[in-house]
């Protein structure tokens, strides 16, 4: 198991001070809480690479006004907008991943070119990014996907789907 895990991503600037609207990653309930520290990836030039949450003011359940110690003008914050906040998984609450093992399987996964690609059949925790096991609807193998904001274009809750953008030669790996 990871150290380290995505939990939010900045997606924009919220206010002069430097506070984000900040998401909730990769399907899981929003994490940040005051007095985590988190790292910023990927590192960006005169922004600060680590920083503890400084507050939280929630929007919804997956979304909230954050600030952080370290950022501290919006110059900062415009910096970091598109980057992960990455937190240690021990020092998040018990059981906040319980909820997602097995809440994808038998989920669709559709590319934009090739179609129906197959269903889920698990997610490979790995050091670089998670991957969506998929077994293919051609059947007789499982398609490795990464499971990241560059290939996956949508997911759709209510239909079971995760629409994908996946590079040309992917599927044949």
């Amino acid at each position: 198991m990871r150290a380290w895990t995505d939990v939010a991503v900045l997606a924009k600037t919220k206010n002069l001070q430097g506070g984000f609207v900040a998401q909730s990653a990769a399907g899981l309930p929003f994490l940040l809480f005051e007095g985590l520290e988190v790292a910023f990836v990927p590192p960006v030039l005169d922004a600060p690479r680590r920083a503890r949450v400084a507050s939280v003011a929630p929007i919804d359940e997956r979304s909230a006004v954050v600030t952080f110690d370290a950022v501290g003008g919006i110059d900062a914050a415009e910096a970091l907008v598109g980057c992960h906040c990455l937190a240690r998984r021990a020092d998040l609450p018990d059981g906040a991943f319980e909820a997602l093992e097995g809440a994808w399987d038998g989920w669709d996964v559709h590319d934009a070119r090739a179609g129906l690609v197959g269903a889920v059949v698990g997610v490979r925790e790995m050091p670089g990014q998670d991957l969506l096991e998929v077994a293919s609807a051609e059947g007789g193998r499982t398609v490795l996907i990464p499971l990241v904001d560059a290939f996956v274009v949508d997911v759709d809750e209510d239909a079971r789907r995760i629409e994908v953008d996946l590079p040309d030669g992917l599927l044949e790996l």
